[in-house]
């Protein structure tokens, strides 16, 4: 049985493309690792030590902590962590993580409020349909009351607002995993250290809620076995493929990183593709412009034969003719259309008059919404279709 977790999840239904990169194939990424997981990740060290000295009666302080951070940063860090957002320097993330621990050394001294049971807690639970699940909590805590808290540390630059927080997924499955654990958990606390803002976002989920939860989840899964049985794997361009480590493997991206390879503009513009895509905007342009030219013309025409008093205008080549005809115009009135399309129905017509909705059909068929019987009877083949749309990459430079 394969073992999923928060992060194969939610890379699969941010992009199962990805998905599939990094949890079926095993590719190796373009870049190991952004500025901002770079940061994380020695928050998230300094803090560990902060808790792992206490538990041998070790206080240290905040001097002596913000003296590991820096050394951990000064360690790991290399030329190859990426910094997405060109407006600020890797030196500014090291000076926002050391504010995040003096905010939360400041707010926590003497870090006494909870009996600490773990830290990097790893674990793995089951879920009611065989699946293993993998546990990961930052920082595991009780209280003298039977409350147990599961912590997160969270590094992030926008914050988590309560709705948010009430629907997020990671930290609620963790709470499955521990009121399985401790029988004797009166409640379990889920919370969020936004250390950005040195405040903390906390939730509770009730048994029901918890069942959703774990149902929403194995459905998910499902979909992700079957993603992996017909080797179905779409990719889904937003706003987070600017962190991605496979834009060189991706099938959206892969082209533009080999033309961010080509040094000069020459080689640029040679390039077979560029070729194709302008010649194909171009083409696009130009039909639009004859399809409104098309338009006015036919205003144009229409308007000079009522002058005349005509129905044929005569060109050097070619005539128009200009013929009247009926136009059906149906009620727009949304309750007398549905008058219209009852009385259709009750006159025996709506069967010689009505057409089948191809994409409305199309869709019921993709997400099984039709009955079993009809989805026998069509079949979904793959097809291809060509859009065009501005290059994001360019305008903001």
């Amino acid at each position: 049985m394969a073992v999923y977790s928060n992060s194969k999840i939610s890379t699969f239904e941010n992009c199962p493309r990805k998905y599939k990169f990094n949890y079926i194939e095993h590719e190796e990424q373009d870049i190991q690792e952004t500025i901002e997981v770079f940061m994380g990740k020695r928050v998230h060290e300094t803090l560990e030590k902060l808790y792992k000295d206490k538990k041998f009666k070790k206080l240290v302080s905040k001097a002596t902590l913000i003296k590991f951070y820096k050394e951990r940063w000064e360690k790991e860090y290399s030329p190859d962590v990426l910094v997405v957002k060109k407006e600020f320097t890797a030196e500014n993330y090291k000076k926002m993580g050391k504010k995040f621990i003096e905010d939360y050394y400041n707010k926590y001294k003497p870090f006494n409020q909870l009996t600490i049971l773990d830290l990097e807690t790893e674990d793995m639970m089951t879920l009611s349909d065989g699946s293993r699940w993998h546990v990961r909590i930052d920082k595991f805590a009780c209280d003298k009351d039977g409350n147990y808290y599961v912590c997160d540390y969270k590094t992030n630059a926008s914050m988590k607002d309560q709705e948010e927080a009430d629907s997020d997924r990671q930290l609620a499955m963790y709470s499955i995993w521990v009121k399985d654990k401790f029988k004797d958990a009166k409640s379990v606390k889920l919370i969020w250290h936004m250390l950005a803002f040195d405040k903390d976002v906390v939730s509770e989920r009730t048994e029901e809620q918890l069942k959703k939860l774990e149902d929403e989840t194995i459905s998910i899964i499902k979909k992700i076995e079957q993603a992996t049985k017909e080797d179905n794997f779409p990719t889904n361009v937003n706003v987070l493929c600017s962190y991605c480590g496979f834009k060189s493997k991706c099938p959206s991206f892969k082209h533009q990183v080999e033309l961010e390879a080509k040094e000069e503009v020459k080689e640029f513009k040679e390039d077979d593709g560029v070729k194709l895509v302008d010649e194909f905007s171009e083409v696009k342009s130009r039909k639009k412009e004859i399809e409104d030219r098309e338009d006015k013309l036919k205003e144009e025409l229409i308007a000079f034969a009522k002058q005349k008093g005509i129905d044929i205008i005569y060109g050097s080549n070619m005539k128009a003719n200009i013929k009247e005809f009926d136009k059906l115009v149906l009620p727009e009135n949304e309750e007398d259309y549905k008058k219209f399309i009852e009385l259709l129905k009750s006159k025996g017509h709506w069967e010689e008059c009505s057409m089948i909705c191809y994409p409305k059909i199309q869709s019921k068929v993709i997400k099984s919404e039709l009955h079993p019987d009809l989805i026998e009877k069509v079949k979904l083949e793959k097809d291809k279709r060509i859009s065009l749309s501005k290059r994001k990459d360019l305008e903001e430079e």
